[in-house]
């Protein structure tokens, strides 16, 4: 039985959510119970993050200061990924200062991949 006393402990709601969404999303690739750890994990941590951002919005005099640096401390912790197109862009932009220098590396081949698998993402026209 789980204790509810503990606020980081996800609601019976919750958990029948998790429920619903690992059937959905159940591809078998990945065992239901490594799904349900994952999400609970992700839940807990993103939990103790809104905790500790609430905490110092409390805890700083001017309330702007608290909430900005909440903000930023939820983007240190939790950074959007770049899409493929935006990473293709940046791995593109290395490949043309490195061209013509001695740096042309592996790290080079490497960017080159990530520009090849952006590329066949694109729909053919």
């Amino acid at each position: 039985m789980t204790d509810q006393s503990f606020p980081i402990t996800p609601s019976p709601e919750l958990r029948d959510q998790w429920r619903r969404e690992a059937s959905r999303s159940y591809d078998g690739g990945v065992c239901r119970e490594e799904w349900f750890m994952d999400r609970a994990a992700q839940w807990g941590a993103d939990q103790e993050l809104e905790a500790c951002c609430e905490w110092l919005v409390s805890k700083l005099t001017f309330r702007e200061d608290g909430i900005r640096f909440a903000d930023e401390l939820r983007a240190a912790r939790r950074p959007e990924t770049p899409s493929l197109k935006e990473q293709a862009i940046a791995e593109l932009e290395k490949v043309d200062m490195l061209w013509d220098t001695t740096e042309f590396s592996q790290d080079t081949l490497d960017s080159l991949d990530t520009i090849r698998r952006a590329l066949e993402a694109l729909p053919n026209d």
